[in-house]
């Protein structure tokens, strides 16, 4: 069954929901879009790294994206501009990828489908790699489900329970890397946030509680990716743009069934 490339798009795009659902839930409850940005964009010099030092893709990305992820988190508690900051970072780090890949022989012909995806070409050992860390974020989310929800509702809300706000902060964070990184050869560098923030910005528009909203997302996501690779083979189109553009569609019919209802 395995053998069937399209199969395997589909199982890897459906893993890789399990884990933009509910974490993009909290990416657009938190308003933390420019960190998913930040985040994948520095994925690209960890894929640069990653082939010059001859470290496998996936290490090399996570490497990256997490070390982004945490300064990103650090400059955050310290009262930053921050749309600046991350401005800077984001672009900084994508423009030195696209540098450093530059000098790496072979790679820059590749380049485009770690910027915009390739999921067709997704192997089975890409299969494990993402149904794993797509599972570890699952469970990490799950597992701090309540402490992360009271957190982002009101931080002195969770301080006078008893529980870290910078913990879930962290928390937050190792996920949205391992996510960054898992993703990156599925829709690419530059359509990562979207998929984290599009299904779940649809299922806000339809659901009433935090838990419906976080499925909501994961269900989105996961027709997102169907429709979008039916819509490649039929049309001709790349695949990880096609998804974005069907989750962007299913926003806005969810727009009108919310002005409607």
């Amino acid at each position: 069954m395995l053998d069937d490339f399209l199969i395997r798009a589909a199982l890897a795009g459906i893993g890789l929901t399990l884990a933009t659902g509910p974490l993009g839930a909290f990416v657009v409850w938190r308003r933390m879009a420019y960190f998913g940005d930040a985040t994948s964009h520095a994925a690209i010099l960890g894929v640069a790294l990653a082939f010059g030092l001859g470290m496998p893709l996936y290490a090399g990305t996570l490497t990256v994206a997490l070390a982004m992820a945490l300064t990103v988190a650090a400059l955050s508690g310290r009262g930053h501009a921050m749309d600046t900051v991350l401005g800077v970072l984001a672009h900084a780090a994508l423009a030195f990828g696209l540098v450093t890949a530059s000098f790496i022989p072979g790679l820059r012909v590749d380049l485009s489908a770690f910027l915009f995806g390739d999921i067709l070409a997704v192997s089975r050992a890409d299969l494990a790699v993402i149904w794993g860390g797509a599972g570890l974020v699952l469970a990490l989310l799950l597992w701090r489900w309540q402490e992360l929800l009271t957190a982002t509702v009101n931080e002195e809300l969770a301080q006078a329970s008893g529980q870290d706000p910078g913990r879930a902060r962290l928390i937050l964070t190792l996920a949205l890397a391992v996510t960054v990184a898992v993703a990156i050869k599925i829709v690419g560098a530059l359509l990562i946030a979207a998929l984290l923030i599009v299904p779940a910005a649809a299922a806000r528009q339809i659901t009433r509680s935090p838990e419906t909203m976080a499925l909501g997302a994961t269900l989105v996501g996961a027709f997102s990716v169907a429709g979008g690779l039916t819509a490649s083979l039929r049309l001709d189109t790349p695949a990880g743009p096609s998804i974005v553009a069907v989750a962007a569609l299913v926003f806005t019919i969810s727009l009108v069934l919310r002005r409607r209802g």
